[in-house]
């Protein structure tokens, strides 16, 4: 019985734990400057379109402001026009609960300057308007700052991904033709049919 109320209550404690951990978006400070090739009202093609992401401290900063600074994880971040009624999307202050940021592009080391990625969209990304936001993290793998293409409401230098539909064009040309062939097939057998009957009178 003891045991078990001992394991209840780790479990409890475990779990509060994780809750309470975390950093919250709100005290994070701007100390990142990212930027990104996608011009504003731009729209790009899933699976075949390219980004060019840059990012580096922000250089107005002191001396030392970066020394907790361990990894970047540069991520594709819906805008608000992307997350109205969509709870799965949804913007949270708490990090470990936040959806704005889904989509990785990097995770590595990091560096103060001279920091540059192609990223090729994956397919899977859906069809939404983004922007790009990279977070610092500590050795705890702890959030601790971060930096974003667009404005603190998140309205300016956004750009558009359109995602895979399923179709091809060949096959859509294909489909065509096959459909056009069908009818002149279709058109041919009645005039056959008809001319055999002509001769059998």
């Amino acid at each position: 019985m003891a045991t078990r109320a001992f394991l209840l209550t780790s479990l409890l404690l475990s779990c509060l734990l994780q809750i309470c951990s975390g950093a919250y978006f709100s005290s994070l400070q701007r100390t990142l400057i990212v930027t990104a090739s996608p011009k504003a009202g731009e729209v790009l093609k899933s699976g075949e379109d390219k980004i060019t992401v840059t990012w580096g401290l922000n250089q107005s900063y002191p001396a030392g402001t970066d020394s907790a600074y361990k990894t970047v994880k540069v991520k594709l971040c819906y805008a608000p026009i992307s997350q109205e009624d969509r709870a799965w999307r949804k913007t949270v202050d708490h990090l470990t609960k936040d959806k704005t940021c889904q989509h990785k592009i990097v995770s590595q080391p990091y560096k103060a300057s001279n920091n540059s990625v192609e990223w090729t969209i994956e397919k899977d990304v859906p069809t939404a308007t983004y922007f790009i936001r990279a977070y610092a993290y500590d050795a705890e793998d702890q959030e601790v700052a971060y930096g974003q293409t667009t404005d603190a409401h998140k309205t300016t230098n956004l750009f558009g991904i359109e995602a895979i539909t399923g179709r091809h064009v060949s096959l859509d040309i294909a489909a065509v033709c096959f459909s056009a062939f069908s009818v002149i097939s279709l058109f041919g057998f009645f005039w056959v049919e008809k001319r055999k009957s002509r001769v059998a009178k």
